[in-house]
């Protein structure tokens, strides 16, 4: 689960959204996204049950700033810090609204009281 570090928070819906693709491996168990997200817990780790300790990372889109720092993609072609593999995209927050049908809110959802 991505760490953060603590500061950012998502005030409003972001115009793109990360998404992973299926190129992702998760960097077999030390993903870097991760480590570069912003947000706690927006990136979180689904393994690979047919394949330990293989798995690949979701992006939590109730969470994600749109921020692309967990991209590889720079303007011009540019190689950035991020995924290594190239397995996230950033696509636009109406699409995939539109292709799951569902309308995400301004702040995410609080959590579930303990």
């Amino acid at each position: 689960m991505s760490v953060g570090d603590g500061k950012a928070t998502r005030k409003k819906k972001p115009r793109i959204l990360a998404i992973t693709t299926d190129c992702c491996t998760g960097c077999a168990g030390s993903p870097a996204c991760i480590e570069y997200c912003p947000i706690e817990a927006c990136m979180f780790w689904v393994p690979d049950e047919d394949h330990p300790p293989f798995g690949r990372i979701e992006v939590d889109p109730y969470l994600c700033i749109g921020c692309q720092k967990c991209i590889s993609k720079g303007p011009d072609g540019a190689f950035l810090d991020g995924c290594p593999w190239d397995a996230i995209e950033m696509v636009p927050t109406e699409d995939w609204e539109g292709l799951h049908g569902i309308a995400l809110p301004d702040a995410p959802p609080a959590p579930p009281a303990s």
